[in-house]
């Protein structure tokens, strides 16, 4: 198999199945694409609308079709000519309700069943169940807990719903209930004491998703076996592997996928790539022998292209003088982390406390208190820059040296006095340098690095980009906001870098999981070329719009304007019920006025209200045709970036990657907006009775790879020169290969010009030139902002 020539992207679930998928074969086919790209395909928590929540990995969804279903999708595909790649979660598992038989049998018999190796449980106690919605004494005072007769045996029925196993031989003879759940492998628990009791290792902060030891070899074989018999079958042709960074050892991982499915199939390669979120001037390791990341490095990369750095100083003088917050985004990542990992993360941080008090034990180091290895593990974890580090115990990989530097140095500035050498002392075992015994070093290494992930996570993608308003085009999945646009040659180093060593990575703009649609973040990115335009316009609005009046705070009547402009599509009315839900779930992930565990309802309603009125309401119609006035202003600026940043996705290095709907303007907002059925009936009618531009260039490209994929799959990558007035607003570079040239050019940042604007005036280029052609040349008239053509350059 070669490397997929370009990918889409479904999200399969009970609404959309395998057979929903097969029905759009033949439009998939005639877009152009090599591969379908699933979601999640094994047996998932019923009804689930992402599949990530696995209950069965043995097993296909029978709520996606099961097995039959699949093979059926499969020979349909490949009666087209086209192959599959399926995502895995080898990370974690759902354990929500009485589902997982696995997660059951562990419940029923402790250390002794036999998936009890499958789940990261300290067993020194009962597995904390955080299901109650009340203290222990009061849910069974309520008749909310009760004894009953399940399966032939007896079980304990919460809220009329989940039933949980009970030991046969407790049952006789109970006494109080209480004391019977007091004698079981688990104790329910108050979900509120999960953050700081929980004895088992989840994802994030999700009580309903528990961790996978997969580096235990049999936990491994029994969790992959479905997927290495689709391979051997030739019903897939890789896979994409969810949150690899979760993992004890990535990098181990992956090779040991690698070798199953080399073991099978020796001369028929599997695409292998991983979710990983790369920090901007972090690089993926190339000895883990994958293709690459599922992208959303190239997604922060291309966004940055688009956005003008020149807009970052205003833009953030604007944010502090309407919020009153801080516009330094390192300081509201450093605070968000701080938070989050004090909130939600106390019961792992403890741990791992414990984990690192035993390792300075075993090396001689008793000096060593748990409160100075809690404090110093603190600040690093406030201030750490990456994800995670990867060292084993033993030793490190040398690319982690740098990071241990940079992270120790700041952390040792706003350490305790005299606390620098504890610092120290957790770096030098993260390298594998600190001695004592191996095994417990490998422990706390492990849980320091599985405890950085999530609060990067969390601290950082999951609050401080809800708290941060510079521009929230900037706020996604793996970007950098405090650096929303970056320079050509920096664009241009990443795309030789990835196509010297991950020429198969992906390239994704939309994902599942993005904050805002691609068409959003180019509508939006466009302000940062007009901040005076757009601060005139924002200020102007707010100050008829009164939101203090109102009882909301104007930081956030700020954030509902960008969130318009993003979203801004259809009929306003269609539109509310959208913006509310993003703006339930922005406030509660910020943290700062509500929350998902202490919801501000009447705050949340009040901020509601202000926006029910700007969209739908009769006094704010001067508004809507005001806001409509701009958003026209700036639609050709739009378009263009758009157009740009789908034609760079298609020529770079690397295997573009379109997510479910994109082909046409996709202004959608975080899940589960971003998850809304899509209209393919249209889409293939467009295809073949006048696209427009977006759909007609992904056509173009898609036929142009087609037609000489190895020119895209293997061709050198070179970085053309502009020059001349308009240079910096020009990418360009060549893709050769055995002779043929092809260059590529983009127009970007051309909100200034194109500002009230359908179209470039006619001189605007003047004489700027791309390598040895004269601008025009390559961009052609009218509206057309991006080009390619065979050249001799």
């Amino acid at each position: 198999m070669m490397t997929p020539r370009a990918t889409y992207r479904l999200q399969l679930h009970a609404d959309f199945t395998f057979a929903d998928a097969e029905r759009i074969v033949p439009y998939l086919a005639a877009l152009g694409i090599s591969h379908v790209y699933a979601s999640p395909i094994t047996v998932a928590a019923k009804g689930s609308m992402h599949g990530y929540d696995v209950i069965d990995p043995t097993r296909i969804n029978p709520e996606l079709g099961g097995e039959a279903g699949l093979r059926s999708f499969v020979a349909a595909i490949r009666a087209e000519g086209l192959g599959l790649i399926i995502d895995i979660v080898p990370n974690h598992m759902g354990v929500a309700g009485d589902e997982n038989r696995w997660w059951m049998d562990v419940l029923a018999k402790g250390e002794a069943s036999e998936h009890a190796a499958t789940f990261d449980i300290d067993w020194s106690q009962p597995v904390a169940l955080p299901v109650l919605g009340a203290p222990l004494d009061e849910v069974i005072a309520a008749g909310d807990l009760r004894l009953v007769e399940h399966e032939g045996g007896f079980g304990l029925k919460l809220y009329d719903g989940a039933v949980y196993p009970v030991r046969a031989e407790d049952v006789t003879g109970t006494g109080a209930l209480h004391d019977l759940v007091g004698r079981q492998h688990y104790r329910p628990i108050y979900w509120r004491s999960a953050n700081d009791t929980l004895n088992w290792r989840r994802f994030f902060s999700i009580n309903e998703l528990a961790g996978v030891r997969v580096e235990d070899e049999a936990v491994f074989a029994r969790t992959h076996q479905l997927y290495y018999d689709l391979f051997r079958d030739g019903l897939i042709d890789g896979v994409r592997v969810d949150h690899v960074d979760g993992l004890t050892d990535p990098a181990a991982y992956c090779r040991r996928l690698r070798a199953g499915f080399e073991a099978i199939a020796p001369d028929r390669p599997a695409y292998i790539v991983i979710e990983k979120i790369l920090a901007a001037d972090e690089h993926l390791a190339t000895d883990w022998d994958v293709d690459g990341t599922s992208g959303y490095d190239f997604m922060r990369e291309v966004s940055e292209l688009i956005h003008d750095p020149a807009g970052q100083p205003p833009l953030t003088a604007l944010w502090r003088e309407i919020s009153g917050r801080s516009g330094d985004f390192t300081q509201e990542a450093f605070e968000g982390r701080r938070d989050l990992l004090a909130w939600q993360f106390e019961g792992q941080l403890v741990a791992c406390v414990d984990a690192f008090v035993l390792l300075a034990r075993s090396a001689g180091k008793d000096w060593l208190t748990a409160g100075m290895l809690r404090r110093a593990m603190e600040r690093l974890l406030w201030l750490f820059p990456v994800y995670r580090t990867y060292g084993t115990g033993k030793d490190a990989p040398a690319a982690d040296a740098a990071i241990r530097k940079a992270v120790g140095k700041v952390a040792t500035r706003i350490a305790p006095p005299g606390e620098a050498p504890v610092i120290a002392a957790i770096l030098g075992w993260l390298a594998g340098e600190g001695g004592g015994s191996p095994d417990l070093a490998a422990e706390a290494v492990r849980r320091f690095q599985q405890l950085s992930a999530p609060i990067a996570a969390k601290g950082v993608e999951d609050t401080a980009f809800y708290r941060h308003g510079v521009l929230l085009s900037a706020n996604d999945v793996g970007f950098e906001p405090a650096h929303i646009g970056r320079s050509v040659e920096t664009f241009h180093a990443a795309m030789l870098s990835r196509g010297r060593d991950f020429p198969g990575a992906m390239l994704a703009s939309a994902t599942h999981d993005h904050k805002r649609g691609e068409d959003a973040r180019a509508r939006l990115a466009v302000l940062s070329a007009i901040p005076d335009l757009w601060a005139d316009h924002a200020l102007r609005w707010l100050a008829a719009i009164e939101p203090e009046a109102a009882g909301v705070d104007p930081a956030d009547a700020y954030l509902l304007l960008q969130a318009l402009v993003g979203a801004w599509e259809g009929p306003c009315d269609a539109l509310l019920p959208r913006i509310l839900d993003l703006q339930r779930k922005a406030l509660r992930e910020a943290k700062l006025r509500s929350s998902w565990e202490a919801p501000d309802e009447d705050y949340e309603e009040r901020c509601g209200a202000l926006a029910t009125a700007l969209l739908t309401g009769e006094g704010q119609s001067a508004f809507r045709a005001e806001f409509q006035a701009f958003i026209d202003a700036i639609a050709a600026a739009t378009e263009a970036n758009a157009l740009a940043q789908t034609m760079i996705r298609y020529a770079v290095p690397g295997v573009p990657d379109l997510y479910q709907g994109c082909e046409l303007a996709d202004y959608s907002m975080v899940d589960p907006d971003n998850r809304r059925p899509v209209d393919y009936a249209e889409r293939a009618r467009l295809l073949t009775a006048g696209a427009p531009p977006k759909l007609r260039l992904i056509a173009d490209l898609l036929a142009l790879r087609a037609e000489q994929p190895l020119l895209f799959a293997q061709g050198d990558y070179r970085p053309v020169a502009a020059t001349g007035e308009r240079a910096n607003h020009i990418v360009a570079f060549t893709r050769t290969y055995e002779g043929r040239t092809l260059l590529c050019a983009a127009a970007v940042r051309l909100g200034e010009v194109l500002f009230d604007r359908e179209a470039l005036p006619g001189d605007w280029w003047g004489e700027t030139r791309i390598g040895a052609r004269v601008a025009r040349d390559v961009f052609g008239g009218g509206v057309t902002y991006v080009g390619w053509l065979d050249s001799t350059i």
